[in-house]
């Protein structure tokens, strides 16, 4: 790395965060995200509940601490973006940081989608009824719209009234005007978030860090009260160790400490450049990972009591329909079947009267709580469908949809000032340019707000970064450990923290962490090649859910597009520098 004169020589002018709590609350803000909320309590849900802790907290020391570490180190000791600390260490390393704002810039296009969601949602939270806890009259005033018979109210909701989708990637329509405006409403308060610069930045995060946590706080109270809420953590924490044999449990711990921390994307490097040169950024990397990873549980404990209130909601809801059933076949006293016993009545009757018992036929329904917790639901199924379902269903609901809209809309934001900074800060962009970034990215965006927007939405979200992050990260730390060495790099940490690398680093940084990358990245190409084709959840509207669907060969191509345009940035950047060297 550069040495200490030059690096302050040259930035002696470059902003800096009024102090380390600023800083600390930056990463906070920009790790604690979405995926916290409504990827974690799914991977728990479907890994064996408490026992997914396990490899969780193990993946956390082994990979997650170790390269947020390294991270911060190479962003504070060159005060640079991620493009210029990777030249810096040398002038083939260039592309590293390249692919991290290409991809930070993928990232940006759709991530704020997901906010415009959400104010959406909070608009039509002031309602005296929350616009999907029924269905709407049809134009004949005779019904509910088939399609929401067929569905849910809150999947109507979502697919048909918030997106307008079509029923596949082929099928294109116009912009969604509604969305389009929340659109550009979220990519105007990103803007004045930034405008200013880290100055800006420094003051937003004391709110967008800390809100979530109180509203949080305010669900755990309210969801811990509700009606069958104990079913729902008592789910999480009832581990199922036969889960922690099967690889793709531990996979799917490395893949999601690797991803909620933000590592690769070059925004940990762009937050660490604007601290002061001897700042201890190695109690902030562990404070902000362990804060990170315990937002986490703690969310999952607030989702897994909202899962058991839907979960007891709708078997007992189940169970008084078999009830009402039973009551008016068999014609029995209306006090003589009760929810407790509705069971009881059933091998009962079917023991009396099994003729008449038989004619029930398929009306007869199966109602098991179990079942009901078993259904394992992500990303914007549980965010904008299940937890709509669950608060339809509360005392006060547009209360409890105005808190909760405002909480995902703050985890939103906060990640997006990191993706946008990532982007930014190693471009050298001049602060009147900042919106020109954010307006080539709204109108780039737009296109995720047609009626097939979503697969496109979802085909970002799916191959947008994973394979490029753990490529990206992989370079990294062989980087630092083997070309740059982990020796010059003990040293850097000496100059700025005052004492070298402790045996846990070196240890970490240098071995075990290389090989997990390792690994991870060979699992990831060899579950993409032998998975086929890759395929899509495409809206059924006929039959009121989601199909898989084989995306179209233009899809296919752009999937492999996705895949490879940052990476590519890497050799490309490398062979550029030694033409240009052998030229000169």
């Amino acid at each position: 790395m550069c040495a200490q004169d030059a690096t302050m020589g040259k930035d002696a002018a470059r902003a800096e965060w009024d102090n380390p709590m600023q800083f600390v609350l930056a990463c906070v803000s920009y790790a604690v995200g979405l995926g916290n909320v409504w990827r974690f309590p799914y991977l728990c849900q479907m890994h064996g509940g408490g026992g997914f802790l396990i490899p969780y907290m193990l993946m956390l020391v082994l990979l997650g601490v170790p390269l947020f570490y390294m991270e911060l180190a190479i962003g504070q000791k060159m005060r640079l973006g991620s493009i210029g600390a990777w030249r810096a260490i040398s002038p083939y390393l260039g592309g590293v940081g390249m692919a991290s704002v290409v991809t930070s810039m993928y990232l940006c296009l759709y991530y704020n989608v997901i906010n415009a969601w959400s104010f959406w949602y909070l608009f039509h939270s002031f309602q005296s009824i929350l616009p999907w806890a029924e269905c709407p009259v049809n134009s004949n005033l005779t019904g509910p719209v088939e399609e929401c018979e067929r569905a849910t109210p809150t999947q109507y909701f979502f697919y048909r009234e918030t997106l307008d989708i079509s029923g596949s990637i082929e099928e294109n329509g116009g912009i969604h005007m509604g969305q389009a405006l929340c659109l550009l409403l979220a990519w105007i308060i990103v803007y004045l978030f930034i405008i200013k610069g880290v100055k800006s930045t420094g003051k937003v995060v004391y709110f967008t860090a800390t809100f979530p946590y109180l509203v949080l706080i305010i669900y755990l109270i309210r969801g811990v009260t509700l009606h069958g809420s104990i079913n729902g953590v008592k789910y999480m924490f009832t581990p199922k160790m036969e889960q922690l044999a099967k690889p793709t449990t531990w996979i799917n711990a490395a893949t999601q400490i690797f991803f909620s921390l933000g590592l690769g994307f070059g925004s940990l490097i762009a937050f660490a450049s604007y601290n002061q040169y001897n700042n201890n950024f190695e109690k902030q990397a562990i404070i902000v990972s362990m804060v990170n990873s315990g937002t986490s549980i703690f969310a999952s404990i607030v989702t897994f009591s909202i899962y058991g209130f839907k979960a007891t909601f709708n078997y007992e809801s189940c169970l008084e329909r078999v009830r009402l059933l039973l009551l008016n076949t068999f014609d029995l006293a209306e006090d003589t079947i009760s929810l407790e016993n509705v069971n009881h009545w059933i091998a009962e009757l079917n023991r009396t009267h099994p003729e008449q018992f038989a004619s029930l036929g398929g009306r007869l329904e199966t109602c098991d709580l179990e079942a009901e917790l078993d259904t394992a639901v992500e990303g914007t199924g549980l965010a904008f469908i299940v937890y709509s379902e669950a608060i339809k269903n509360m005392p006060v609901s547009q209360l409890w949809s105005v808190l909760y809209f405002i909480m995902l809309l703050l985890l939103g934001m906060g990640s997006m000032l990191g993706n946008v900074i990532a982007v930014i800060t190693p471009l050298s962009v001049l602060s009147y340019l900042v919106g020109l970034v954010c307006l080539f990215c709204l109108l780039l965006g737009l296109g995720f707000t047609t009626r097939s927007g979503n697969y496109w939405f979802t085909m970002f979200n799916d191959y947008g970064a994973t394979f490029s992050l753990l490529f990206i990260v992989l370079i990294e730390v062989i980087t630092v450990c083997y070309i740059y060495g982990i020796k010059r790099f003990e040293k850097d940490v000496e100059d700025m923290l005052g004492h070298r690398l402790n045996c846990y680093w070196k240890i970490m940084l240098a071995g075990v962490s290389p090989i997990l990358l390792i690994a991870l990245f060979i699992f990831y190409i060899v579950n993409y090649i032998q998975g086929g084709t890759p395929t899509y959840q495409a809206w059924n509207k006929e039959l009121g859910k989601s199909v898989v669907t084989e995306y179209p060969p233009y899809a296919q191509a752009f999937i492999g597009l996705l895949l490879a345009s940052s990476v590519c940035c890497i050799p490309l950047t490398a062979l550029y520098t030694y033409l240009k060297n052998v030229i000169s």
